[in-house]
């Protein structure tokens, strides 16, 4: 079997893919695409402006069940931060190299192998987004639409140290509170005054209480302004705060418990507005998942070790649009959004062997389960 080759790799890594380098993300999307195409894929390029492109591959239908490998193209580093590929006998280092141009091109790896070995890729397509870094706020809705094709969806973000497959993730929103006051001289005329900032003090403490982390929720007040100065009572303040949450039940209840905490006027005279949502819904474990996973065991004759995560990917995306996805098909690594970011060559050839064989059955049998 062939094993996996650096050199796409390093190419890749050596340039600069930060979000808000467009051009940077579009050269790394069109990298991809030369070997994509090599290999049989027919390429859709979603047209973006401010953001890079989204890169979309689809090969011929093998039957009613399809295969979505899902991945993103951009980084978190600026131009002129961390451009540099290095390895050494155990680790390569370099931005991306496993989150997640290390997973997209392990992905390409496998493909190649699969086209070796049965001299055409049927029922599985790749969709690379150029925004999963800043919450994937314009690709969510096409990685939306496009899963309702798609009956699985492996992506290809970082494994865990022993080889976890991710089955399950925290759903994630972000939030803002505007609260507007009614400013006066603190010494003169204090009672004239309608305080934002006590307001915002007792929102804090309500919305902060609605944390649980018997259920893996949490809610945290991140940021919090306002306020003029010592001798004048506040005019307005504004909340930035995040939730996540493990289960559907738990977003219920956190969105029904926030409207109700900012609708409430706990100081005379101010008033509230809400607004931000839901970012990336939970991603939950399920039968059908361990299903899933004991069919691979059975197919690759290893155990498969799983995990859950509180950090978000797209697999949130497609996961909540109905999908049976599993993440963290990419290599082992750490350092990931630093600079010290590295991969585990190790793991690259192990990932690689794995994947290549559930794919291989995907191809022989044209479904999982």
């Amino acid at each position: 079997m062939v094993k996996f080759d650096f050199t796409k790799l390093k190419e890749a890594i050596e340039i600069n893919s930060y979000t808000e380098n467009s051009d940077g993300v579009n050269q790394n999307g069109k990298l991809f695409q030369e070997e994509m195409e090599k290999l049989g894929f027919r390429s859709k390029i979603f047209k973006r402006g401010g953001i890079g492109n989204h890169f979309y591959f689809r090969s011929p239908d093998l039957g009613e069940d399809k295969v979505l490998l899902l991945g993103h193209l951009d980084t978190v580093f600026p131009e002129g931060t961390f451009e540099s590929f290095s390895e050494d006998d155990l680790w390569i280092y370099g931005a991306g190299v496993c989150d997640m141009k290390g997973g997209n091109y392990l992905a390409l790896q496998v493909l190649k192998n699969i086209k070796e070995k049965f001299g055409e890729i049927r029922g599985i397509d790749m969709l690379l987004v150029s925004d999963e870094e800043t919450g994937s706020d314009d690709s969510k809705f096409l990685t939306e639409q496009l899963a309702s094709y798609y009956r699985y969806s492996f992506v290809f973000e970082a494994s865990g140290k022993n080889g976890e497959l991710v089955v399950a993730r925290k759903g994630v929103g972000t939030f803002f509170v505007d609260i507007k006051g009614l400013s006066s001289h603190s010494g003169n005329h204090y009672s004239d005054g309608a305080d934002a900032n006590l307001e915002a003090s007792y929102k804090t403490i309500e919305l902060t209480k609605l944390t649980d982390l018997e259920n893996g929720t949490t809610l945290n007040v991140g940021k919090i302004e306002g306020g003029v100065g010592a001798n004048t009572i506040s005019p307005s303040a504004k909340l930035t705060f995040e939730i996540r949450y493990t289960k559907e039940s738990e977003r219920e209840r956190l969105l029904k418990e926030i409207n109700r905490i900012i609708s409430t006027n706990f100081i005379k005279g101010t008033r509230s507005r809400l607004s931000g949502g839901i970012q990336r819904d939970v991603m939950e474990s399920s039968d059908e998942k361990e299903g899933l996973i004991k069919l691979f065991e059975d197919i690759t004759g290893k155990t498969v070790p799983t995990e859950s995560r509180g950090g978000v990917s797209d697999a949130n995306v497609t996961s909540s649009a109905g999908v049976l996805t599993l993440d963290g098909f990419g290599p082992f690594g750490d350092g990931d959004h630093t600079l010290k970011e590295r991969a585990s060559k190790r793991s690259f050839n192990q990932r690689v062997e794995f994947t290549t064989k559930i794919l291989s059955y995907f191809q022989e049998q044209g479904h999982f389960l």
